[in-house]
């Protein structure tokens, strides 16, 4: 089955950014080369749980932040 694609423009860690919708953040993770990786994600300033990340849709005009953990010493 065919899905109906249309172009959005997001906010993406503070540059405009087009994809294809519909989109959720997990697809926006992936396509972003970040699926699997520890990451917080913040959309439209609200902190998603990482329950959320793979339903939460991303719709035109979204503000998404994505800040990658990193272990150190």
């Amino acid at each position: 089955m065919l899905q109906n694609l249309s172009s959005m423009q997001i906010t993406l860690n503070g540059k405009k950014r087009a994809f294809d919708s519909p989109l959720t953040v997990r697809e926006l993770l992936a396509a972003t080369g970040l699926e699997g990786k520890p990451v917080v994600v913040e959309q439209n300033h609200v902190a998603l749980l990482p329950r959320e990340i793979h339903a939460a849709q991303v719709v035109d005009g979204d503000v998404i932040e994505v800040v990658q953990i990193t272990a150190g010493g």
